[in-house]
């Protein structure tokens, strides 16, 4: 296995196609299909399923490509970090950030690198927070805005803010909101709609929920936050979410909010990246920025 190899499978996968691929990367075809052949034979595994319409990854496929972006990243790095100015911020850095989060802080972002850092190059990623900490671990992304993690060997993890949980109601124009405290004990009267059981605010909201002997009436489950706030404002259910996430919503003038109590459930923001790698000049300013922008948030 070599660094060619792993070049050229990355962008077969990511063109879903050997003719693309030959063409971005200007080598021939059957160049190309001997390099993946090669590296099948060695591994041992079929990476791709070859179809009408190009090709497709495989299981063992896929594992690879995460491995494969990873080390190819890595490589950059070396390369721009050795080439660089000693504290010099140049070369690309890859962010992740929660959906919610991409929608606050890309123009921001953005904004920020084109006129502070013009010769940085900025890639943003989208996930949840539980598939974002593997692709801090892997390489795949630098740094990491992820909310409520678990601690790993792999990831070196930094808190930056802490938001009380509320109960998120429609609040339709000319009814009175009501902003009261809602006791714990009393979510159980209220059909929740809630992401699945693999996002991290599902899983704290359970936890909560559990330690103070409530049994959640789940009525809908749906992954995307706008979405949940569009089912919750055609009176489907109720939400849980923090201020912050209301307030990024385009709906939030119809919509209450009810802090959560005894106890208060919090959702906590931090900044991941990789405990084993020192972070690049760049990465350490998008951390400084990351954190920043994360804290300025409206509320």
């Amino acid at each position: 296995m070599n660094l060619k190899q792993l070049e050229y499978f990355v962008q077969v996968a990511e063109l879903g196609s050997f003719s693309k691929a030959a063409v971005v990367l200007d080598v021939a075809q059957p160049a190309l299909s001997r390099q993946v052949r090669a590296l099948e034979t060695e591994l041992r595994q079929q990476l791709f399923l070859r179809n009408g319409r190009g090709v497709a990854l495989t299981d063992a496929g896929k594992r690879l490509f995460d491995h494969s972006v990873g080390v190819l990243q890595l490589v950059s790095h070396a390369r721009e970090d050795l080439g660089a100015r000693r504290d010099e911020p140049i070369g690309q850095v890859t962010i992740g950030l929660p959906p919610s989060l991409a929608r606050q802080l890309t123009l921001p972002l953005v904004d920020r690198f084109k006129q502070e850092l013009p010769a940085a190059r900025l890639a943003i990623v989208e996930g949840l927070s539980s598939h974002m900490m593997e692709w801090v671990t892997t390489g795949r992304i630098d740094v990491a805005l992820v909310y409520n993690p678990e601690a790993q060997p792999g990831l070196e993890i930094t808190p930056l803010l802490e938001e009380p949980l509320g109960l998120v109601s429609h609040a339709p124009k000319g009814k009175r909101r009501s902003t009261a405290a809602l006791p714990m004990q009393e979510l159980s009267r209220y059909p929740l709609i809630v992401p699945e059981r693999v996002h991290t605010m599902r899983r704290l909201l359970e936890t909560q929920a559990a330690r103070a002997g409530v049994k959640l009436d789940i009525a809908w489950e749906v992954s995307s936050v706008p979405s949940i706030i569009d089912l919750v404002c055609a009176g489907h259910g109720h939400a849980v979410l923090t201020p912050s996430g209301v307030a990024a919503s385009a709906r939030a003038r119809e919509l209450s909010m009810r802090k959560l109590v005894d106890p208060t459930p919090t959702s906590v923001l931090c900044l991941a990246i990789p405990a084993h790698r020192r972070p690049t000049p760049l990465t350490q300013y998008t951390m400084r920025l990351l954190t920043t922008l994360a804290k300025a948030r409206p509320a």
